[in-house]
């Protein structure tokens, strides 16, 4: 038996798995192929031969970039793909072969002895049956003698359990009335009922703000407590993985790359695509100091593999003999444990350390950005207001309520400056910036853009502004038309403009130059580009007319780590070489750190703490930005076994609520270390922001925060 520390936000906490005899999940040899008639070769090799284990109660993270291969193993192993699969191999769970049985007999294991999580829990779950009857149907279906008052009962403990509050009532709710981290909770809940000794966990987290990131991994970890099940963390986030993970293993091409211990991985890595990865996350404790190390190039096509290794187009520590032969997964020299191995012929160069990480991935050397100090700012926000009316009602609607979606927000983006804006889902970010981008007169409020007051334009004005400040969305597949080829997308704002078609053809080939794109592949369709050549793409569109402000509206969120940073770097180029100033919105707080000069955070329609981005890292006063702070996974197990989360009780609260006094109370851990009076002001009065030493925040007792640590 060997036992594991992790620590959590009330401490340590043991945890026991059993390391000897026969493992729970062993995979031998595993492939899976998938037909593709209109690919080369007809073929996509999704899995390529991998072989794991896993023992009882541990804790295996699979990392690794979109379309690695991580999730289709892991289906394989519940016997969830798609009959059009072909799956060669072995699985075996507790001794017993999986590859070839039956649907109906796998469904016997399905949610008994084998649970998963799935990524979208509003997709997993149906929305036409309330909660109550999608968690006893699992319960019925693998005891059959089991009554509906026990069902009930167990459905209201494993909500309880899970943290949904009023669970007697919640049962009777639909999946549409949860929001996105509860519904998650439910998902671990209907996974954990019947105690399944093995949970695979497909990107739990991914679509979750942060704060509720860290509720769901603390759910998790103590649903493995509970039901001393082993769990399988399928992710791409490094950060969860150092703080949750006792083994890692590496996905790249549908093949394991490098696996072992979680500290091995993260200190000594041994293969050059993992230490790529690692160095391209931001992490929230270096972050801003330093420039990322983007990893080139995209990933290989799974129908038509070259000869070699894999990943010899990107690595830059690749020899000749790399292209011959693709490297087999083979022990470490010198590694402590057997399942410390690496699919590299430099390994053993690597961990010894006559091949450093830091030659084979240098770090580019850090832009020095120029700034106009002093100069009058080129986005003005005075106590913005948007409400939307709720109405109710067919026929004859009537007002209901009110949506404070942005009430009363106020902030300056000085010339070369980057703002970050941050927060939970639904705190306003987004209503925010386009209230902004809007140009026109505010419902309440002034906006203004290079002085000028945008509910005084005109038409012709409004347009000639337009060209000042241009946006660069989330999404930006669904952003760009997929009818237009790559000259039509990123000349567009110049036809809008009437910019002449000679001067547009020069203009077009010099912004795709720019952003890093061969201007060649101008006739090409969005479809024909990765991810990051797409987010390229619409940065160099936001570009063509010259503009001095971007409005960055979460631009990285949907991209892998090792797309995000070569993103990142691209956008710090360009400020300081184009002198631009950015108002960021995001979410990962890491990342905006990276980036940010200044900071606002914003709760529910409001701004809760603003001021220079290093101080509020540095220190933050506000508690619901120390909560922030506190839950952003840190891609170091050292750090992440020995910090303390500061964990927000429930989810955000309505924008329709009518709050009197503070409207964080409600969630604040600093509230509860406060004497009745103190908790009195904090439901009667309404703080404002105010100077709390060098930034400003919205919180009666800044002079307290340190009685909350995180």
């Amino acid at each position: 038996m060997t036992e594991l520390d992790t620590t959590t936000e009330q401490g340590a906490r043991r945890v026991t798995r059993n390391t000897s005899g026969v493992p729970l999940l062993q995979v031998d040899n595993l492939s899976v192929d998938f037909p593709a008639p209109h690919q080369p070769g007809g073929v996509v090799h999704a899995v390529r031969g991998i072989s794991y284990q896993v023992h009882e109660g541990e804790f295996l993270g699979i990392v690794g970039e979109s379309g690695s291969g991580k999730s289709v193993s892991s289906m394989g192993v519940i016997g969830l793909l798609p009959s059009s699969a072909r799956v060669r191999g072995s699985i075996k769970f507790r001794g017993e072969e999986l590859v070839g049985k039956s649907d109906a007999s796998m469904s016997s294991l399905r949610g008994r002895e084998i649970a998963m999580i799935f990524q979208d829990p509003l997709s997993a779950l149906t929305p036409v049956y309330n909660i109550g009857w999608q968690l006893t149907e699992g319960l019925k279906l693998h005891d059959r003698g089991l009554t509906d008052r026990a069902a009930q009962a167990r459905a209201v403990e494993l909500l309880r359990i899970v943290g949904i509050p009023s669970p007697e009532r919640r049962l009777l709710s639909f999946p549409h009335e949860f929001s996105g981290g509860m519904r998650q909770r439910v998902m671990i809940a209907i996974a954990i009922a019947n105690d399944p000794n093995l949970i695979i966990a497909d990107e739990p987290t991914t679509a979750l703000d942060v704060t509720i990131q860290a509720q769901i991994l603390e759910v998790l970890q103590k649903a493995r407590e509970i039901t001393g099940a082993a769990v399988v963390l399928i992710t791409h986030d490094l950060g969860v993985v150092a703080g949750n993970a006792d083994r890692v293993a590496v996905m790249y091409a549908g093949k394991l790359v490098e696996t072992g211990g979680v500290d091995d991985i993260f200190y000594h890595p041994a293969m050059p695509y993992t230490a790529g990865l690692l160095r391209s996350v931001p992490n929230m404790q270096t972050a801003g100091n330093q420039r990322l190390v983007p990893l080139e190039g995209n990933p290989p096509s799974l129908s038509n593999l070259p000869p070699g290794c894999p990943f010899e187009p990107r690595c830059p520590a690749a020899i000749d003999a790399c292209r011959t032969a693709e490297p087999e997964l083979l022990p470490v020299a010198g590694a402590d444990t057997a399942d410390r191995a690496a699919a590299c012929i430099r390994s053993d160069e690597i961990v010894s350390g006559r091949l450093p990480v830091s030659e084979i991935f240098p770090r580019p050397e850090a832009q020095e950005i120029k700034r106009s100090r002093g100069a009058e700012p080129v986005i003005k926000v005075h106590d913005l207001v948007k409400h939307f009316p709720l109405t109710k009602g067919a026929v004859f609607r009537r007002r209901v309520g009110t949506v404070k979606a942005v009430d009363g927000v106020s902030f300056e983006l000085a010339p070369g400056e980057v703002l970050g804006l941050v927060g939970e889902s639904g705190c306003g970010k987004s209503t925010t910036v386009m209230e902004i981008l809007e140009l026109a007169k505010p419902q309440s409020g002034a906006v203004e853009i290079n002085g000028v007051d945008v509910s005084e334009l005109s038409n012709k004005d409004r347009l000639a502004l337009r060209k000042e400040i241009q946006v660069v969305f989330q999404d930006p597949m669904a952003a760009i038309d997929p009818r237009f080829t790559v000259r039509d997308i990123v000349a567009e704002p110049m036809r809008v403009h009437n910019v002449p078609e000679r001067q547009q053809s020069h203009k077009v080939a010099e912004m795709l130059e720019l952003v890093g794109l061969d201007p060649a592949t101008a006739s090409r369709y969005p479809h024909e580009f990765s991810g990051g050549q797409r987010q390229r793409i619409e940065i160099a569109r936001a570009l063509t007319t010259d503009p001095k402000i971007l409005v960055l509206d979460e631009p990285v969120s949907a991209l892998d780590v090792s797309i995000q940073a070569g993103v990142i770097n691209l956008l710090e180029d360009l400020r300081e070489r184009l002198s631009l100033s950015y108002l960021f919105v995001a979410h990962d707080l890491a990342v905006v750190r990276q980036v940010a000069d200044k900071l606002a955070v914003m709760y529910l329609g409001r701004i809760v703490e603003y001021g220079e981005a290093a101080k509020i890292f540095a220190e933050p006063k506000h508690p619901y930005t120390k909560a922030l702070m506190s839950a952003v996974p840190i891609p170091d197990p050292e750090v992440e076994r020995n910090r303390r989360r500061i964990l927000l009780e429930g989810d955000l609260p309505s924008p329709v609520e009518d709050f009197v006094g503070c409207r964080f109370a409600g969630r604040c851990p600093l509230y509860l270390q406060l004497g009745e009076e103190q908790q009195k002001r904090c439901h009667a009065e309404d703080p404002q922001l105010h100077d709390a030493g060098g930034t400003s925040a919205a919180c009666h007792y800044t002079d307290q925060h340190r009685l909350i640590s995180g």
